[in-house]
């Protein structure tokens, strides 16, 4: 099956805990009566899917020919006793981003029609060192960003139940529920453990806002780019070229605490931005390469800042790296997550689903960033009491009351001066 730009995601997108997670899926065209007949066959496909396609040939230095004899082998009762094979040999790759889900879980991976979602608001994942469930990012004005989740945070609790030896699904099966219902987690932050009691809700997702904030050297244009949704890149549009007609004189680009998303959406977003040059770089098992650039259509040249933290990853990173390596913008904030992996998310023949690592991505100069994150230009850290603060009043958000933006404020002040020349260099905010 070819898989198109539209049908890659990035690593980090692995899980929302909500009903459904943006992703663009392809689908098989066998029944579900095929697979209740002979589920030997579901677990023969999945194990065909990663010979062909997995990013490791050497599949984490396992035979994956004898894993097939050993598993074809098995005689299978029952839709249940395969899915619990398939999950197994996955195991043996130890990466969590290529995993089985059942019917209902892949369910919840597929966006609702009416854009709405419904669960707490988080992304996590399976630290692949520490083995850990951790928090990924809350998404912005849902349950989990209200009660104070943060990026990093370690899930080790679940309504009580220790997370420890448990799976990704596990944990989303026992997280996501009705609206109006809740669940407690447990999190460990630094050397300290914090319970949440977090009601589930049905969420709408707008993933870019914008403002134009006034100054003595002309308007700034300021986006927040929370997730890289398959209806990103009109937002994204919409919100420049409206900001383009009030003469805004540079931009703040705010990525902090976005996850990540579709790989084409990083890719028209930065086409936005850039005149020339590599957006991104994606290399699968048999060094095959694909490359992305700019289209030479940008909607602006104007200066431009980029804020990031430890948050911002996967496309978020893509289109940081990009920016940066191509010295259009300058990156202000903390280092970014550290996710450099591409997967494709495909539909199985009982309505299943199986999320494979197929590739590893490139920043324009060779970088590759998984596990290392981005380092930005300046770095501002922000202390626990005033991320806490900005959590507890969003609309500090993007103003000069919060102080990486304030930052970078002052940092696009001085690239508009430059732009213009010496004379502007005396003028002030």
């Amino acid at each position: 099956m070819v898989i198109t730009k539209r049908g890659l995601v990035l690593g980090t997108t692995a899980v929302m805990l909500t009903t459904a997670a943006v992703t663009s899926v392809s689908i098989h065209s066998r029944g579900q009566a095929f697979f209740q007949e002979s589920p030997k066959e579901l677990v023969d496909e999945v194990w065909q899917i990663i010979a062909r396609q997995y990013v490791d040939g050497t599949f984490n230095k396992v035979n994956w020919q004898s894993v097939r004899k050993e598993y074809l082998s098995r005689n299978y009762t029952s839709k249940e006793d395969a899915y619990k094979a398939v999950r197994e040999m996955l195991e043996k790759l130890e990466d969590p981003y290529t995993r089985f889900m059942d019917p209902e879980e892949f369910k919840s991976m597929q966006v609702d029609t009416s854009g709405e979602l419904t669960g707490i608001g988080i992304q996590i994942a399976q630290d692949e060192k520490t083995k850990k469930l951790t928090v990924i990012s809350p998404i912005e004005d849902t349950p989990a960003f209200a009660a104070g989740i943060l990026a990093k945070d370690i899930i080790v609790k679940i309504d009580g139940k220790s997370t420890e030896g448990m799976d990704v699904n596990q944990a989303v099966s026992m997280i996501r529920g009705q609206p109006g219902t809740q669940v407690r987690l447990t999190i460990q932050r630094g050397d300290q453990q914090r319970e949440f009691q977090i009601k589930r809700a049905r969420i709408e997702l707008h993933p870019v806002r914008y403002s134009y904030q006034k100054g003595p050297m002309g308007g700034v244009g300021y986006i927040r780019l929370t997730q890289f949704s398959a209806n990103a890149a009109l937002e994204m549009r919409n919100a420049i070229q409206d900001l383009e007609k009030k003469q805004v004189a540079g931009y703040i680009l705010d990525v902090r605490s976005n996850p990540g998303g579709l790989l084409f959406s990083s890719v028209e977003i930065a086409q936005m931005w850039l005149k020339d040059g590599t957006i991104v770089s994606t290399k699968n098992r048999q060094g095959k390469t694909d490359i992305e650039r700019s289209n030479h259509r940008p909607l602006t040249d104007k200066p431009m800042v980029v804020l990031v933290d430890g948050g911002s990853a996967s496309a978020s990173e893509i289109l940081a790296g990009a920016l940066q390596d191509n010295k259009r913008a300058v990156l202000v904030g903390t280092k970014t997550f550290g996710k450099g992996l591409v997967q494709s998310v495909r539909g199985l023949g009982d309505g299943s689903g199986l999320a494979v690592t197929i590739a590893k991505y490139f920043t324009p100069n060779g970088r590759d960033i998984n596990h290392e994150g981005i380092a930005p230009d300046i770095v501002l850290e922000l202390t626990d009491a005033q991320k806490q603060q900005l959590v507890g009043e969003r609309d500090k958000i993007g103003t000069p009351a919060d102080p990486q933006y304030a930052k970078a404020l002052e940092v696009l002040k001085q690239e508009i001066a430059n732009k213009r020349g010496p004379r502007a260099e005396s003028s002030r905010f």
